[in-house]
């Protein structure tokens, strides 16, 4: 039996897709999951309740961009200070991962699964993707494969979203292949093959999420390594990410090693990714007043 999960909000986006809509009062622009539209808590605020839903407060962390900072004094005041972890710069969610992670190891665990949420989804029913995360993070426990992803159950076919092929039905399953953003005439035939939209929520253990980014980008994780090592150094961490790659953890590390994963089963919740002008418009005439953030209660036991 492991330890209690962590879980790591992914904050550090600058929603530049949506940005001609998150806007405040002065008409400058806001980054997307800050971003209090029409009154609504920010998004940031969404995953954070999920996250404190799955692991204790001092496990919980938030992956930010410096530049943000300001914001987080606002809408994380209630986020331990060393649990907000700033980067300097964007570098893909990969290296925001990547940042979490080392801190984890940091700590003195590597073993416990961690659980990462990104900050700009929207669901109708949050019971549902908490239940599936319970799931998930005790197949993750298990460790085989090592990495246990959320896939949505479609209510609609919905050609703009990524798109994972188990290689099975029931709850959990192998994931057979990913299919990225196929064209609307190909979506219908693959939710009767059973595919699920890849949430891009999924959970792990740090050691094994670590070795699959490193397989991707050798030498880079010892690079974080080293910085986490040595004291605080504000430079240093600019000089490191000054030479990062941009690096995708979906694209770049999960599809091109499909055969370490699996997938949770998720039922239909009123799921959404905020991350487009379309859906963000969809989101606030459905629900004007955003989704609840009282969390599932905390007790997850990595069986």
């Amino acid at each position: 039996m492991t330890g209690v999960p962590w879980a790591v909000v992914l904050a550090g986006g600058d929603g530049d897709r949506v940005s001609a809509i998150t806007r405040d009062a002065d008409g400058d622009v806001v980054p997307k999951q800050y971003w209090c539209g029409g009154g609504r808590p920010p998004m940031v605020r969404w995953a954070l309740a999920r996250a404190r839903g799955i692991a204790p407060g001092g496990q919980v962390l938030v992956v930010v961009k410096e530049a943000h900072l300001r914001y987080c004094q606002r809408h994380l005041a209630d986020v331990p200070r060393e649990n907000i972890l700033a980067q300097p710069e964007n570098r893909g969610t990969a290296a925001g991962v990547l940042r979490a992670l080392v801190e984890i190891q940091s700590r003195g665990d590597t073993a416990t699964p961690v659980v990462l949420l990104p900050s700009d989804h929207y669901v109708d029913e949050e019971r549902p993707l908490h239940d599936a995360l319970v799931v998930a993070v005790r197949a993750a426990s298990h460790g085989d494969p090592p990495v246990v992803l959320l896939g949505v159950s479609p209510s609609a076919p919905e050609s703009g979203y990524g798109w994972i092929l188990p290689d099975a039905p029931g709850v959990v399953a192998r994931v057979l292949r990913f299919v990225e953003k196929p064209p609307a005439s190909r979506v219908s035939g693959m939710i009767r093959d059973g595919a699920l939209i890849n949430s891009f929520i999924l959970a792990a253990r740090a050691h094994a999420l670590l070795t699959l980014i490193g397989r991707a980008f050798p030498d880079i994780p010892r690079a974080f390594q080293r910085l986490a090592g040595a004291p605080e150094d504000g430079a240093a961490a600019r000089r490191l990410y000054e030479g990062l790659p941009f690096m995708d953890l979906s694209r770049d590390v999960l599809q091109r090693a499909s055969r370490f994963l699996s997938v949770v089963r998720v039922p239909p919740c009123g799921w959404s990714d905020l991350g487009t002008p379309e859906r963000l418009l969809q989101y606030l005439g459905r629900a004007p007043h955003g989704p609840s953030l009282t969390p599932a209660p905390f007790g997850v036991a990595a069986a």
